[in-house]
């Protein structure tokens, strides 16, 4: 039997005992909020794709630069005043790396949002990106 009629017999069977396809996520029954979060998911993503930076540039730590080059970009391209999260990266970037590292791989609260400004944008290739992005697609 071909897969297509195996998954044509199988959804019959389904909504024979009443089961329908959930395309959405959808809170058990009863529960009044749901624990899912978008932002759980992203911030997970986030998390893996740090993982995969610290991983890299401590097997080659010249790639440290392309976070310092970043930050030094993004401080000419500003016209005046430059934001408080570039000031604390650049700040945070004078730390030895083993600290930077376990601040980037941490789950508290600040790490996350540290993460969500990272001047580490290049350190990963395009592929390597595509990889955690299908990791953790929907």
């Amino acid at each position: 039997m071909p897969p297509a009629e195996r998954m044509r017999r199988l959804r019959e069977r389904r909504r024979a005992v009443g089961l329908k396809a959930v395309t959405t996520w959808v809170a058990p029954e009863g529960q009044a909020t749901s624990t899912y979060s978008s932002h759980r998911v992203l911030e997970a993503r986030s998390l893996a794709m740090h993982v995969l930076i610290v991983r890299k540039i401590d097997a080659n730590p010249a790639l440290l630069d392309v976070a310092r080059d970043n930050l030094i970009r993004w401080a000419q391209q500003r016209e005046g005043e430059i934001p408080a999260w570039l000031t604390e990266w650049q700040a945070l970037m004078q730390r030895p790396w083993p600290a930077i590292a376990a601040l980037l791989t941490e789950q508290s609260e600040n790490s996350i949002r540290l993460r969500q400004s990272t001047p580490f944008a290049g350190v990963l290739t395009q592929e390597e990106r595509a990889r955690v992005y299908e990791a953790f697609r929907a």
